[in-house]
């Protein structure tokens, strides 16, 4: 199967346990694979049998900056329900969902999930 990567999409949401997180808010960063049968899009060159990434865009943004989760996990569950639900021709989506600010005493690059979701 092939695949269409969308790395380092960034947005600001209000997801946490902690309850200045759904407060002040911070930074995500989502990285999308998704696997899809490219063959006829490069055969015929059009846009119908493939995904239009920036609607894959505002489709994440909906969902990261939306209604406020208190687990990543949650929120990475959340988009990869959407992405399946809307983009028929996906048939699985991994989705890492990176949290860099997550409230832990320490010193740290990023906490992130990391799931795989499939159509059947």
């Amino acid at each position: 199967m092939d695949e269409i990567r969308l790395r380092g999409l960034q947005f600001f949401g209000y997801h946490g346990v902690m309850p200045e997180e759904t407060v002040t808010g911070q930074r995500f960063i989502v990285h999308l694979n998704l696997k899809i049968d490219l063959k006829q899009a490069g055969l015929t060159d059009s846009i119908k049998h493939t995904v239009d990434y920036a609607a894959v865009y505002r489709t994440v943004k909906e969902v990261v900056t939306g209604v406020p989760r208190r687990l990543i996990e949650a929120v990475a569950e959340d988009v990869a329900k959407v992405l399946l639900e809307r983009f028929l021709l996906v048939e699985e989506v991994t989705v890492e969902l990176e949290k860099p600010g997550a409230p832990i005493p320490g010193i740290f690059e990023t906490v992130s999930v990391l799931m795989t979701r499939r159509r059947h």
